[in-house]
């Protein structure tokens, strides 16, 4: 099957979707199939063989968060070469109610085309100002995939439709057995030690960072080897200033990972902390937490709450209680038994999530959508933006 995906956020900054996306090609190549994906980034980035370029993006805040995205003329005349070159059986687009390449390709496909909704957002600001596109884009949708049961409920009570409910996978051969980075993640001993982690923008008030900084500030007073490891963009010194000065010896700040240090540095830690307030429609970085065998603590968002089965698969605080995760982490610390109860629900669980499972399920939705449209093209062209 030759297939088109389209991401419609840049692959020059690393983020959930871009990984999805790049993940579910992989798997499909390796089922046999011919995939090629089109996203922003620059002509010279250094992106896999199987990513075509189409240009540099510009931001454009989305979801409480900054997305990096292409539109406009030029974008158009890219989309519509590279879907005219390709000749796909199917086209799979994510996140197409976004000003972006998949809204782009949406409206340039001429055959099936299959959308993934990553988000539980009703609606973005930038899409109100197109309200005249969203009919457009919903008639030319052939089939629809919700990554969790939130991002479904949206279709199902606000864009006049359902869709499968397909989760995010994870690579969990790539996590599992990696190496700690060198000197993690360390030894607990009674009333001390251990090492937290975090991976994300601290600065991003719902990745909810000050509540797991509040948390370790009171924790690392009572035990003395405390240590907590943080990746992700960001500035150093803004980071250490949120932190009391004699506690900062004991945070380490990695930066900006790539993706198989990303693992690495999961498995350097006893336990992975999701302090996240909201605006979670799925919860990606738990399921490379539990493919990397580390216990996860999370907060009980319903998305994260779904991922980790109810609490099965690793412990859930109330969401934004700093002082609920203080002891929840004091307690796994202390109990490494029921760490490693966890850790062995969470092999069992994020089984389901490992992506040659996922894309299979992807692939049927592909099938259905082929059939449904029975090689008929649509008709009416889009002349696209001024």
């Amino acid at each position: 099957m030759r297939i088109g995906i389209v991401c419609p956020y840049s692959f020059d900054v690393p983020g959930g979707v871009q990984n999805h996306v790049m993940d579910l090609a992989e798997a499909l190549i390796g089922l046999g199939h011919e995939v090629s994906v089109l996203a922003p980034a620059d002509e010279d980035s250094p992106l896999p063989p199987y990513v075509v370029p189409a240009g540099r993006a510009v931001p454009l805040p989305y979801n409480g968060s900054v997305a990096r995205i292409a539109f406009g003329p030029v974008s158009t005349a890219r989309v519509r070469r590279w879907i005219t070159r390709g000749d796909f059986d199917v086209l799979h687009v994510h996140e197409p109610l976004t000003l972006s390449l998949s809204m782009l390709a949406v409206l340039s496909a001429r055959g099936p085309v299959v959308a993934t909704f990553h988000t539980a957002m009703t609606r973005s600001r930038v899409l109100s100002a197109a309200q005249g596109m969203l009919q457009i884009l919903l008639e030319r949708i052939t089939a629809r995939i919700a990554v969790s049961a939130l991002a479904r409920k949206v279709q199902v009570e606000h864009l006049d439709g359902g869709a499968v409910e397909i989760p995010n996978g994870v690579a969990v051969a790539k996590y599992a057995g990696v190496e700690p980075l060198p000197g993690w993640p360390g030894e607990v001993t009674a009333s001390s030690g251990g090492t937290l982690g975090f991976l994300g923008r601290f600065t991003e008030p719902r990745k909810g960072f000050p509540i797991l900084r509040d948390a370790f500030v009171e924790l690392a007073r009572q035990r003395p080897g405390l240590r907590l490891l943080v990746a992700g963009p960001g500035d150093p010194d803004d980071l250490f200033d949120r932190f009391p000065a004699d506690l900062r010896d004991r945070v380490t700040f990695l930066g900006l990972v790539p993706e198989p240090e990303k693992a690495r540095m999961l498995r350097s830690v006893h336990l992975y902390v999701a302090p996240n307030t909201g605006g979670e429609s799925f919860g990606m970085i738990l399921t490379e937490a539990l493919a990397a065998g580390t216990t996860v603590v999370a907060s009980d968002l319903d998305a994260f709450r779904r991922v980790l089965d109810g609490g099965r698969a690793g412990r859930l605080f109330p969401t934004g209680d700093a002082v609920a995760l203080r002891r929840t982490i004091a307690e796994l610390l202390d109990d490494p038994d029921q760490r490693a109860e966890l850790t062995a629900c969470g092999d069992q669980v994020v089984a389901n999530f490992d992506w040659p499972v996922v894309a299979r399920r992807v692939l049927e939705v592909y099938a259905a959508a082929i059939e449904a449209t029975d090689g008929r093209v649509i008709d009416q062209e889009w002349v696209g933006p001024d």
